[in-house]
């Protein structure tokens, strides 16, 4: 429409670069939480979660997933971002593997309930998938003292044929008041451990509001 404007969306479906085998670390990059699980092992109730991917399997994501408890969450900031986790401190329950997820969920806090709500303030949880669970813990277990840590992950900071800043929307979307009709679309995006990574011509000129289109660069 001649002299309006558009707010330009992008939704990053960033997926966790870093591989079990070759992780690497000391005990201090660490922190202490609880895990939990939510739905059956199908996942159907991890599927369009408050990050706003839809359909998680269609996205990549699979059930490798988490909900986050509020101080997590941290008002929908690290949407996208990826864990390491791994069961602590529970001989009882603990099974001798390590998982990385991503986040795509919320955990509500139930303020009407102050004890034994994990999602409450000020516990650092994960309510993860339930196949996600069991390969940390026994299903018995319901709730386990984790380890966890924060490993790379793609995160877009500039956009455009001329490389225009983008802004965070929401979680992991990211926007951008250009005008950007009519023109192919490359993407430049900074993992979390400050490596640039380029995406060129992720769209072509006649793409659409709404459309999916897939960056053909991703690092292996």
């Amino acid at each position: 429409m001649a002299g309006g404007s558009f707010i330009f969306v992008v939704m990053l479906l960033g997926l966790c670069l870093v591989r079990i085998a070759g992780s690497q670390s000391n005990h201090e990059d660490w922190k202490v939480a609880h895990a939990t699980f939510y739905g059956d092992m199908r996942g159907t109730e991890t599927m369009k979660g408050a990050c706003g991917y839809g359909d998680l399997i269609k996205q990549g994501y699979g059930l490798e997933t988490t909900a986050f408890s509020i101080v997590l969450f941290n008002n929908g900031l690290t949407c996208g971002a990826c864990y390491e986790i791994r069961c602590h401190d529970s001989k009882q329950w603990c099974l001798n593997d390590t998982i990385i997820v991503t986040a795509t969920n919320f955990c509500s806090p139930n303020y009407s309930k102050p004890e034994g709500n994990w999602c409450n303030p000020p516990w650092q949880h994960f309510d993860l998938s339930q196949p996600m669970f069991r390969k940390i813990a026994l299903y018995r277990a319901g709730i386990v003292p984790v380890m966890y840590k924060r490993v790379p992950y793609i995160n877009p900071v500039v956009l455009g044929t001329t490389w225009i800043q983008m802004s965070r929307n929401w979680g992991q979307n990211w926007q951008t008041a250009a005008w950007l009709i009519g023109q192919s679309l490359s993407f430049r995006v900074t993992t979390s451990d400050g490596k640039m990574v380029q995406f060129d011509d992720v769209a072509p000129a006649d793409w659409k509001f709404g459309g999916v289109y897939e960056g053909k660069q991703f690092p292996s």
